[in-house]
C-alpha cells in the first residue's frame, strides 16, 4: 500500500492545525534570543541550561500531572502544599536509612494516596475539585507545618540531593572524549533511535489505517529539528557536568504518561471525559473511574515531584511548594491545553513549563525581582487563556 500523504495543498492546513505546538518550540527559542544581549549570552552559558532543567523539574513533573487534570475538566490547587507535605515525610523516612529508591517509593504511594482522598470527593462525591484542592491546599500545608513543628528538616547526607542534582557522568565518573563528556551522547542518542522507532510505527499503524500523514520530506524534517534540538541541548549539558539523573526521571515520566494518553483506551477515555463527560456516559464510560485515576496519578507524581524539589533544596522546607500550583497551571494552559477541557498533550505542556522556566531565568539573570516576575506569569497566563478562549469561539466550538 502507498503512502496516503497530505498534498501540498493540505499542509497549511496540517501546520494551522497544530500551530500552537510549533509556535510554543519557536517561542522558547526566541525567548532565549532576546534574552541573550539583556544577560550578555549567560542565558546560553552550559552552567545556565543545566539550571534551568534543576530549577524547574518538579514543575514540569507536575505539570504532567496536571494536563490530565485539567483536560478532564478539573483543577488541583494542592500540589504545592501536597509537595511540602510529602516533601518532609521523605526526607523524614530518608533519615531512617531505609535507602534512596525506597524513600522514593514510599513518597510516591503516599502521593497516590493523598490523590485517592481528594479523587474519592470529585469523582465520587461530585464535589468541585476547586474546592476540594483548594480544601487540600490549606490541610496539607498545615499538616507540613504540624509534623516539622515550623522547622527544617534536614537531611542525614547528600545522597538524597543526587537525584535533583547529579549527573550521570559524575555517578559513573566517565571520562571525556574532546570537550565532551560522553555519557550524555549516548544517553540522548538512545533516546532518539526509541522515539524514531515509535514515529515510524506510528506512521506505518496511520497509513495501515488509511488516515492521512504528512508527506515523507515534511516527516523526516520534523525528524531531524528534534535531533539537532536534542543534540544541542546534549552539547549545553555535556560542557558543564553532563546529563542531570533529573532530566532522565524526567524523560521516563513525559515517556511513560505520553504513551497512556496517546496510545491507550484509557488515554482516549481522558479525552473523551474532558471533551462531552455527558456522551462519554452515555457511550459507557466509566467517567467517576476515570475521573479518579486521573487524581491518582496526580498524586503520585506530587509525590515524584516533592522528592525532587526536596533534594534540590537539600532540606525539607515547612513553606517549600509556595505557587508551585501557579506554575503548573500556567505551564498547562501556555502548552495548549484548553480551558474547556478535552484538549491537550503531555508535550505541549512541558514546552509551556520551558516557556516559563525560560522567562523566569532571562529575568533572574537581569536581576529583576519576584515581583516583575509575578507581572510577567500573571500576564501570560491571562493571554494563554484568552488566546484558548478566542480559538474556541472562532472554531465554533464555545
Amino acid at each position: 500500500m502507498s503512502d496516503k500523504v497530505v498534498h501540498t495543498s493540505d499542509i497549511k492546513t496540517l501546520i494551522k492545525n497544530n500551530i500552537r505546538n510549533y509556535s510554543m518550540f519557536i517561542i522558547v527559542v526566541l525567548i532565549m534570543i532576546i534574552f541573550a544581549p539583556l544577560t550578555n549570552g549567560s542565558n546560553w552559558n552550559p552552567r545556565n541550561f543545566f539550571n534551568i532543567f534543576c530549577q524547574n523539574s518538579y514543575v514540569l513533573i507536575l505539570a504532567v500531572g496536571m494536563v490530565m487534570i485539567i483536560i478532564t475538566q478539573n483543577i488541583d490547587l494542592s500540589v504545592g502544599s501536597v509537595c511540602a507535605f510529602v516533601g518532609a515525610l521523605s526526607a523524614m523516612i530518608y533519615n531512617t536509612g531505609i535507602g534512596m529508591p525506597a524513600t522514593v517509593v514510599i513518597s510516591i504511594l503516599i502521593g497516590v494516596a493523598i490523590g485517592a482522598y481528594q479523587g474519592v470527593w470529585v469523582a465520587y462525591g461530585k464535589m468541585p475539585s476547586f474546592i476540594v484542592t483548594l480544601s487540600g491546599m490549606l490541610l496539607f500545608r498545615g499538616l507540613t507545618y504540624l509534623i516539622t513543628n515550623i522547622t527544617p528538616v534536614s537531611l542525614k547526607d547528600h545522597n538524597y540531593s543526587l537525584i535533583a542534582t547529579g549527573t550521570l557522568d559524575e555517578i559513573f565518573k566517565t571520562g571525556r572524549i574532546g570537550p565532551y563528556l560522553p555519557m550524555t551522547f549516548v544517553a540522548i542518542i538512545l533516546l532518539l533511535i526509541v522515539f524514531f522507532i515509535a514515529e515510524f510505527a506510528g506512521r506505518r499503524k496511520k497509513i495501515a489505517h488509511e488516515f492521512e500523514v504528512s508527506p515523507m520530506p515534511l516527516f523526516i524534517a520534523k525528524l531531524v529539528l528534534i535531533s539537532l534540538l536534542a543534540l544541542g541541548l546534549a552539547d549545553r549539558l555535556s560542557r558543564y557536568r553532563g546529563l542531570p539523573i533529573v532530566v532522565l526521571v524526567l524523560g521516563v515520566t513525559i515517556s511513560i504518561f505520553h504513551f497512556i494518553m496517546n496510545r491507550t483506551v484509557f488515554g482516549r477515555y481522558i479525552y473523551a471525559v474532558g471533551g462531552n463527560p455527558r456522551s462519554a456516559k452515555l457511550s459507557g464510560i466509566n467517567s467517576e473511574m476515570v475521573t479518579f485515576i486521573v487524581f491518582l496519578f496526580m498524586g503520585g507524581l506530587a509525590g515524584l515531584a516533592a522528592v525532587v524539589s526536596t533534594g534540590y533544596m537539600n532540606s525539607a522546607l515547612p513553606a517549600a511548594g509556595n505557587l508551585f500550583e501557579l506554575d503548573t497551571i500556567a505551564a498547562c494552559y501556555i502548552g495548549g491545553v484548553s480551558a474547556g477541557g478535552g484538549i491537550g498533550t503531555v508535550i505541549g505542556v512541558i514546552v509551556g513549563g520551558l516557556v516559563m522556566a525560560a522567562i523566569n531565568n532571562g529575568m533572574s539573570l537581569m536581576n529583576l525581582g519576584q515581583h516583575h516576575q509575578y507581572v510577567v506569569k500573571a500576564l501570560i497566563l491571562v493571554l494563554a487563556v484568552f488566546y484558548d478562549v478566542y480559538s474556541r469561539r472562532k472554531a465554533g466550538l464555545g
